[in-house]
């Protein structure tokens, strides 16, 4: 019965996984893969914590979508799934300090370090245009 229900949840969240990795956006399924690239992450770097949630659909990765078409984005995409990779997303909150955990969010790195952070509360009760919005000011701000 297990093996089933984890076929079924992997059916269900791939393509959710799909639609930022078709964006070009890679995904970091173990703590060594995050180990192996945030922290040496030459300039800029999003890295997008995903979500079941519907504001993981509705907003997050909408937002994320459309501001990836901005002129300028960050050097790096990455992807870390809640709830799916576990470990792979604790040691990419690491990075994330002072801020809790929270699923779906959204950080800018650059060389390493947080410069600019959205938590859920920023995006569950905004529109995907807002979140967008956000970051590109952000990519504006921080990527060159």
């Amino acid at each position: 019965m297990s093996m089933s229900f984890e076929r079924y949840m992997l059916d269900m969240v791939q393509p959710m996984r799909d639609e930022l990795t078709r964006l070009g956006i890679q995904e970091l399924r173990t703590p060594e893969e995050v180990e192996s690239n945030l922290p040496d992450a030459k300039g800029t770097a999003l890295v997008v914590i995903n979500s079941v949630c519907g504001c993981a659909a509705g907003q997050c990765r909408p937002g994320v979508a459309d501001a990836l078409k901005h002129s300028k984005t960050p050097n790096h995409l990455f992807t870390v799934f809640a709830g799916q990779d576990k470990e792979a997303t604790a040691k990419a909150r690491e990075y994330f300090a002072p801020y809790p955990p929270s699923s779906p969010s959204i950080a800018l790195m650059k060389n390493g370090e947080l410069v600019h952070f959205i938590e859920r509360h920023s995006i569950e009760n905004r529109s995907a245009a807002d979140i967008a919005a956000d970051l590109t000011e952000a990519f504006d701000k921080y990527c060159d």
